[in-house]
């Protein structure tokens, strides 16, 4: 059954076209952009967490040498070592005692010779606290539940151990971990074995959930990711960094509640302004396709008349449009054309056969089975195929293409289309043929429906791509400030009466900035045709850099302030004058101080500095562009090579710019390079002689 749908109105499909686009616009940057803000929250919050995780381990450690000083300070006290010779234990316990008190340490410990316990301040169970370590320090965790977490330091009393050693021990409890806690500003606890055994929390973590394994990576070495949880209502994230114990582990924690609410109103504000886009996006649509729908109607009509025949009415429609007009203005030429077209199409068909046999190029035909029908002079010295070995054989026979799973016919271009086909002939040869194609009769009219035709281009393939590629970006590079001065020009020429003094300064700082742009690209050009013709030559001279710094930085000046660009010059103040030529020196200066512009982002410090090295002055500058892989930094040099640089393809020059700035470095007798910039971007530097005296 045939279904006919009914056609809805233009207005109606524009106004839902601009709605569905404006919403889908608006999704496809909203909801990326929450996305990357609340995942650079989280990890900005995990970033803070694993430097507390570093300041509790500095605590530690300091801690720890403190012990060990400590340690090997008490054993070396002269009374001590005379009161274990003795072996007087009245008096060697209250010794100890009065030490203990002195030191503020929680525990000290004699261990004989045979590594038995001889005496102790503390009776708690230490277990082998006299047991040989290497190290000056170690944890100890007593077996009682919960345990206690000792932190323990031990020095021999006599260089020889004879007399045994001295241990000294400090109780890991809530009141060191609070310490802790002031001097990383984050939750502090000890864990052993998974059970919290010292904590800085009022109360214990509630809704405990454990990070999934690859959410988070920690840069900092046996450090994890342990979990997030709420205490008192307040979310936390926490780590663990485990300590020289197996089963005894630090834990920091993050109170996250301030980023959850940050989250939560940035989730709002992107919901109030979608729907304030959508509204305007309706709008809009609403005034567009009011104005389109009527015009077009009358274009309709016009088009019908012209599909029954009728090329005496002209076409007219007045529109503000200038699509609209376009579109008035070819129905009216096409309706002048048709006519003349009519009368002219049997004397072009009479004059088909002879430019068949005439042109140089290669020509065939075939046939609507796409056998070969025809086949030219031109096309024999070409292929080295003769007329009778191929006519009447399938083209894809004949013409093979090099490559797998693709075939000649399929790769023909549309009429009037050209396309470059890699074919391989007899005897395994290859060449690249150029091929157009023409439609001469109407589909299923026989023989010679379709002719072909061809050349070998494959000297000029290589040339003309790099050709094609290079007059591209010429092109684009001409084309962006052309149509700044043109807009610019425009506006001027239709509101000068209108324009403010600061409009109309701005715009003539457009148009400055435009013509900068072009005078740059057009001595590029100019410099890039000298040193391919071998008349480039350089007038060096003893010269002031300073002048030539400030002359470039000039120049340049209207483009850094037109994207708020900063630049930063940093020149020693007994600055030696250069053997150089000022005027390419201050090309040289342009070109890279105008590419770190370009590639730079806006609002960004540009660098620009002078140091001198062993009779030469280094020139850097340096931007916080996409900067260069190692593997491309020769590339960048060299002429019409586009190395990436990170995915911008609007940025792409003309490809001239450093091959000059590295032709006039190298006459000079210096060298030029790029290195990458701490922080990100790159260091563009070259080196030019200094004077000699005299």
């Amino acid at each position: 059954m045939l279904i006919i749908r009914r056609p809805r109105s233009l207005q109606a499909q524009i106004i839902l076209s601009v709605l569905l686009a404006v919403v889908a616009a608006a999704l496809l940057a909203g909801v990326p952009t929450i996305w990357l803000i609340r995942r650079q929250l989280d990890q900005q919050a995990w970033a803070q967490v694993e430097n507390g995780l570093k300041a509790a381990r500095a605590v530690y450690n300091t801690r720890q040498r403190q012990m060990s000083d400590l340690a090997r300070l008490t054993a070396q006290r002269p009374t001590l070592q005379a009161l274990v010779r003795q072996g007087d234990v009245q008096e060697l316990g209250e010794y100890l005692a009065t030490l203990q008190a002195g030191e503020g340490v929680d525990l000290v410990v004699i261990c004989s010779a045979d590594g038995q316990m001889a005496y102790a301040t503390s009776t708690l169970p230490l277990g082998e606290v006299c047991a040989e370590r290497p190290g000056g320090y170690f944890f100890l965790v007593t077996p009682e539940v919960p345990p206690q977490v000792w932190l323990m330091a031990s020095y021999p009393i006599a260089q020889t151990g004879a007399l045994g050693s001295v241990v000294v021990g400090d109780w890991l409890d809530d009141a060191f971990v609070r310490q802790v806690r002031q001097q990383t500003g984050l939750e502090h606890a000890l864990v052993v074995d998974g059970m919290t055994v010292a904590a800085t929390y009022a109360e214990l973590p509630q809704n405990l959930a454990t990070q999934a394994p690859g959410e988070v990576v920690l840069s900092t070495p046996a450090a994890t990711v342990c979990c997030t949880y709420e205490v008192a209502d307040q979310p936390y994230y926490a780590a663990r960094l485990a300590l020289e114990r197996r089963g005894l582990e630090l834990e920091v924690a993050l109170p996250v509640a301030a980023i959850s609410a940050l989250q939560n109103r940035m989730l709002w504000i992107s919901a109030g302004s979608l729907m304030l886009v959508v509204l305007l996006g309706t709008l809009l649509g609403a005034v567009l396709a009011r104005r389109l729908s009527q015009p077009l109607g009358e274009l309709a009509s016009a088009a019908e008349r012209l599909s029954q025949g009728n090329l005496d009415s002209p076409v007219e429609v007045k529109s503000q449009l200038i699509e609209v007009a376009q579109v008035s203005r070819a129905l009216e030429s096409a309706r002048a054309d048709l006519a003349r077209t009519l009368g002219d199409l049997q004397e072009e068909k009479a004059w088909v056969e002879h430019l068949l046999e005439s042109i140089v190029e290669g020509i065939m035909t075939l046939d609507e089975s796409c056998n070969i029908a025809y086949f030219s002079h031109g096309a024999e010295r070409i292929t080295g195929f003769s007329r009778e070995e191929v006519l009447g054989r399938p083209c894809n026979q004949v013409f093979q293409v090099a490559g797998e799973g693709a075939v000649f016919g399929d790769l023909l271009p549309a009429p009037g289309q050209k396309s470059n086909i890699l074919v391989r002939l007899a005897g395994g040869r290859e060449i690249t043929l150029s091929v157009t194609r023409a439609q001469l009769s109407p589909a299923g009219a026989g023989e010679g429906e379709v002719a072909i035709v061809f050349r070998d281009v494959s000297q000029e393939e290589t040339v003309h791509r790099l050709l094609g590629y290079f007059i591209a970006n010429v092109a684009h590079e001409f084309r962006t400030p052309l149509s700044a001065l043109a807009a610019s020009v425009e506006l001027l020429m239709d509101q000068a009466s209108d324009l403010t003094r600061a409009e109309a300064s701005e715009l003539l700082w457009s148009l400055h900035l435009g013509v900068l742009s072009l005078q740059n690209l057009v001595d590029n050009l100019l410099e890039s045709a000298s040193i391919e013709a071998g008349h480039f030559r350089v007038a060096p001279r003893p010269f002031d850099l300073r002048e030539i710094l400030n002359e470039a930085v000039a120049t340049m000046r209207p483009l850094l302030d037109r994207y708020n660009q900063r630049l930063s010059l940093q020149v020693p103040e007994n600055l030696p004058e250069v053997q150089a030529d000022p005027r390419r020196v201050v090309q040289v200066l342009v070109n890279l101080l105008s590419n770190a512009s370009k590639y730079g982002p806006a609002d960004e410090e540009i660098g620009l500095s002078v140091a001198v090295e062993d009779g030469w002055v280094r020139v850097c500058v340096a931007d916080r562009g996409p900067g260069i892989a190692r593997q491309h930094r020769d590339l960048v040099f060299r002429r019409f090579e586009y190395p990436d640089t990170g995915g911008n393809s609007t940025k792409v020059g003309a490809g001239l710019g450093l091959s000059v700035v590295k032709a006039i470095v190298e006459a000079h007798g210096g060298r030029a390079q790029v290195s990458d910039r701490p922080g990100g971007g790159s260091i563009f530097w070259f080196t030019l002689p200094v004077a000699k005296d005299g």
